[in-house]
């Protein structure tokens, strides 16, 4: 039987504490899962699952050679992730993106987890920072008060914040597919099914017009007294977006771009609400891009000047929520402890990076490197010319502390790649450089990982 030192213990069983548990047991060491859900409930999940998809169902471009995110799904699938490998399980048609059944989804990631024989689930709230012993904190951005109170004292600053918010779902029944039709932008997709995995609603220039004026004038959430924080980019509330221009939206998620109206060929429409499939049965469709803080009221009424939502039906309306994430470049080291307490890791959203796919990335390098240190054989950080190395370099001294911010994988944070030009016109040739030097470069370090482990 391992002593109590042997043991990695994880709080938190979202996308990172999942995947950061799967990959620490399949190295060898045993583990424990500190869950308060569903005993102890958030705003946002609905279920006492592992690895519960809160927001969109989205994992983002699935391309490994021109995309960022891409590369970081082939990173974490030649890694053997499980979060991956579940989201291959229940893929749904979405034309070049990776989108998931949710629930099913979590499902399976929770019973492949429950019965492997190295890792148990302990539903608990842990309310404070241990003192000894081994342990990855992925809370994710709703870490409970108490723990975030126990990490800000630990720290000497508070965590840094920002305003996330949640699209809607509508019920595919109640939509008018006499206004709507199905279509991926551009037909993008090697099937049928794929080339029409979106549901699009068209505006013309009027209807547009009055839609932004009732986004505009619409009731909506507000932030308490005392709450100062900003909003991260790549998920805006469409109102914030409005806010900045009317033409804002018709250039983000309502572009009108690449798409025919079959039930009206010969008309271009002004502007598109994209809606994909939720679900493997097709019966729920997220609003694409439509993250909101309008009040429910205010969105049932301004969601239904949508053409061919007039009588929409929702599963979910919109919300907004408070994240926290710590400023890791000036807390945490490069193999993601916490520079006061080496003996916790922290892993996943709460590190300042954003998205499932990130999230999860993270809990793959915080699970291998407790893993290592509690082996004995503690491992390196994986390249900064790898997607998951490009990260972890970024939030642990990369970015400057003073302006830190939440951050997706992007080619931005890569070295460059060097005897390529820059510029526009050598963009591809750019990217597939990036991707196939980060590809080679992961091998290497999965390699030497692997036989550190052995």
């Amino acid at each position: 039987m391992p002593g109590m030192s042997d043991i990695l213990h994880i709080v938190g069983g979202g996308m990172a504490g999942s995947e950061a548990a799967w990959q620490a047991a399949n190295l060898g060491v045993d583990v424990v899962i500190h869950e308060m859900r569903p005993k102890v409930e958030t705003f946002a999940h609905k279920t006492g699952n592992l690895a519960e998809m809160v927001c969109s169902n989205s994992f983002r471009s699935d391309d490994s050679e021109q995309n960022a995110v891409g590369l970081l799904h082939w990173e974490m699938r030649a890694a053997n992730g499980l979060i991956m490998a579940a989201a291959d399980r229940h893929r749904l048609p979405a034309g070049g993106a990776l989108a998931v059944d949710r629930d099913p989804f979590a499902e399976t990631v929770t019973a492949q987890l429950l019965a492997h024989p190295r890792i148990s689930v302990s539903q608990e709230e842990i309310t404070a920072l241990p003192d000894n012993g081994h342990w990855i904190i992925a809370t994710g951005p709703l870490t409970s008060a108490e723990l975030g109170a126990a990490i800000a004292a630990e720290t000497g600053a508070e965590a840094l914040a920002f305003f996330d918010a949640i699209a809607p779902i509508v019920y595919f029944d109640s939509i008018d597919m006499s206004r709507a039709w199905m279509q991926s932008r551009y037909d993008k997709g090697e099937t049928e099914e794929e080339r029409t995995a979106y549901l699009n609603c068209p505006m013309d220039r009027d209807q547009y017009e009055a839609f932004i004026d009732a986004l505009l004038a619409a009731d909506k959430t507000e932030f308490h007294e005392g709450e100062t924080a900003g909003y991260f980019d790549g998920c805006l509330p469409i109102e914030v977006m409005a806010e900045r221009g009317r033409e804002t939206l018709r250039h983000g998620p309502m572009k009108p771009v690449g798409l025919t109206n079959p039930h009206q060929p010969d008309v271009k429409a002004h502007a598109v609400v994209q809606l994909r499939r939720d679900n493997a049965l097709g019966t729920l469709y997220n609003i694409v891009g439509f993250q909101t803080k309008m009040k429910y009221g205010a969105q049932t009424e301004v969601l239904r000047m949508i053409p061919g939502l007039e009588n929409a039906s929702f599963a979910r309306l919109g919300g907004i929520h408070r994240n926290t994430f710590l400023n890791a470049p000036s807390l945490l080291d490069a193999r993601m402890r916490l520079k006061s307490r080496p003996n916790i890791r922290f892993a996943g959203q709460i590190t300042g990076v954003e998205g499932y796919v990130e999230s999860a990335a993270m809990g793959l390098l915080a699970g291998r490197m407790a893993a290592g240190d509690i082996l004995g054989r503690p491992l390196a950080p994986p390249p900064e010319t790898t997607a998951t190395g490009a990260l972890i370099t970024h939030i642990s001294g990369g970015a400057d502390a003073k302006t830190f911010q939440p951050m997706n994988v992007n080619f931005g944070l890569f070295p460059p790649v060097h005897g390529l030009k820059g510029g526009r016109r050598g963009r591809k040739d750019r990217y597939k450089a990036y991707t196939d030097r980060a590809k080679a470069d992961w091998q290497g370090w999965l390699g030497r990982t692997s036989q550190n482990a052995a």
